[in-house]
């Protein structure tokens, strides 16, 4: 039997197969249109997983395009995905901090993935993977640079949080003949303090994994170890979080 779960961020779109042990995972660009994506999500996932559409007995979606994928048979948050899929990654999490393309968010779980406290920014860009895009943009650096460009320089400090007043306050440190490094450090240094604040609202708990794409930054995950007092951990699936999660809530759904 094969359970798929589908997770439409704003940025990428992420698919994952559990068949028996197996787990097949895939990811593309959302793109403008979330149905032909998703539609080639599944399309992909049962190639690679060497199975054909009649095979699938359930699908779960997730993420902000989840009302748009036709073939889900359910629709559940992100929040409850992506607690399940990370504490299938790491199953000593009992915290996840999870930044995504929109939003950032804390959630406390128990041992089972279930939620017990979350809190969320869905209201502006500020700690989010569009923050970092659009930083990068000013810098003339794709997002992934911002890491290797970051690792050996002291963090200038940024002070506005807000996307519109930080972008300002990028371009007149470059016009001051700031160092390009400094500025990435300070950036990244940034959303840290951003996650800091959001985390004051709810109980953190060790143990503590960081999911998300923006997650694969090394300098923002030692950034943030340093500003909760805690490891932070880390999983190379960890950008798969909900879409495992909604793998798994499709086959609790029918055992």
């Amino acid at each position: 039997m094969i359970y798929m779960g589908i997770d439409i961020g704003s940025v990428c779109a992420k698919g994952a197969i559990l068949q028996g042990d197996r787990l097949e995972k895939v990811i593309l660009p959302t793109g403008w249109n979330i149905k032909e994506t998703a539609n080639l999500l599944k399309s992909t996932l049962l190639t690679q997983a060497g199975a054909r559409e009649e095979d699938i007995t359930r699908v779960v979606a997730t993420g902000y395009g989840r009302v748009s994928i036709p073939y889900a048979d359910k629709k559940v948050t992100e929040i409850t995905c992506h607690a399940r899929g990370a504490v299938y990654l790491n199953p000593n999490a009992r915290t996840i901090v999870d930044i995504g393309g929109q939003d950032s968010k804390v959630i406390s779980v128990d041992a089972d993935g279930r939620v017990q406290d979350f809190v969320m920014n869905d209201k502006c860009a500020a700690g989010t993977g569009r923050f970092l895009q659009v930083m990068a943009h000013v810098l003339e650096v794709e997002v992934d640079e911002l890491d290797q460009l970051a690792r050996y320089d002291e963090a200038v400090t940024i002070n506005a949080m807000c996307t519109v007043f930080a972008e300002s306050e990028i371009i007149s440190l470059l016009a001051q003949g700031t160092d390009k490094g400094a500025i990435a450090a300070g950036i990244l240094s940034s959303i840290s303090q951003r996650i800091q604040h959001l985390s004051s609202r709810i109980s953190v708990l060790d143990q503590l994994i960081f999911t998300g794409g923006v997650s694969n930054s090394n300098v923002l995950r030692h950034m943030l170890s340093e500003k909760l007092k805690l490891e932070v951990h880390h999983h190379c699936d960890a950008q798969f979080a909900g879409a495992i999660g909604a793998a798994l809530l499709a086959r609790e759904i029918c055992d």
